[in-house]
């Protein structure tokens, strides 16, 4: 299944494919393509579940990268870079590892995986009924308060703009299926896939907040044909987010 494409940056520019994580959306990547990096066409996707892909199961990691491969050819992708943020990071080592071949380079921005089961129970808990608002501005609030360090007030207005849908109850609700969110939350609890041996990967690791399980970490040490360089950001989950300057200045020097 081709997913739904949202195409910002140089389009003559460098291909690299962008993967957001869950309850997210491809125009997350906006900022960082238009402001924090150049010469990258950036496709940010939005995945099976989420956005205005469609949003029928299954919703596994494997499937997930099935849609991201089909959607490179829709796109006319032979090869492309790829970066991921939580579950799209994770989805993105599966798909490499589906298709070595046609990645050229990985960005894996606080991947969401080898995640401790018990933590991932309750927060599944919260994430049953997806929460509504009466209006785009409590919405935005809510949003805001889950990016404590956000740098940049404009993400909390574009998020209204491009994932806030109202529905036939005439209530507010973000653009995502939350079976599909629930799935997502189990996917990462599985024993940590590692990139294909020989990939040059760039691993960003949040120091506050982080969803990397330590043993995707032990994994990636004990693996010494792996080509993972591993970065710190003093930042909360979302890097991307609350780091742009800095995740792209990351993401640019690691690519070019």
């Amino acid at each position: 299944m081709a997913l739904h494409v949202h195409s910002f940056g140089d389009t003559d520019g460098r291909p690299v494919v962008a993967l957001h994580g869950v309850r997210g959306h491809g125009a997350r990547w906006r900022r960082l393509a238009e402001r924090h990096t150049t010469g990258l066409h950036v496709l940010g996707l939005d995945l099976r579940g989420h956005g205005r892909s469609p949003w029928t199961p299954p919703w596994t990691l494997e499937q997930h990268a099935a849609d991201v491969l089909e959607t490179m050819d829709d796109q006319g992708l032979e090869a492309t870079d790829l970066v991921g943020h939580s579950f799209g990071a994770t989805v993105a080592i599966v798909v490499a590892g589906q298709a070595r071949d046609r990645i050229r380079r990985l960005v894996l921005l606080d991947p969401g995986i080898a995640m401790d089961p018990r933590y991932v129970l309750g927060r599944v808990q919260q994430e049953l009924v997806p929460a509504s608002f009466p209006d785009a501005a409590a919405a935005g609030l809510e949003r805001a308060a889950q990016w404590p360090g956000l740098t940049d007030p404009t993400a909390v207005d574009e998020e209204i703009h491009d994932h806030l849908d109202q529905d036939e109850d005439g209530l507010w609700r973000w653009r995502y299926n939350a079976a599909a969110v629930v799935t997502a939350f189990s996917e990462m609890t599985r024993p940590a896939p590692v990139p294909p041996p020989g990939l040059p990967t760039l691993l960003v690791v949040a120091t506050r907040g982080s969803a990397v399980g330590p043993s995707f970490l032990a994994a990636i040490q004990d693996a010494p044909d792996l080509d993972v360089t591993v970065v710190g950001v003093d930042s909360g989950h979302t890097v991307y987010v609350d780091r742009p300057e800095e995740t792209g200045a990351l993401v640019q020097g690691f690519l070019s």
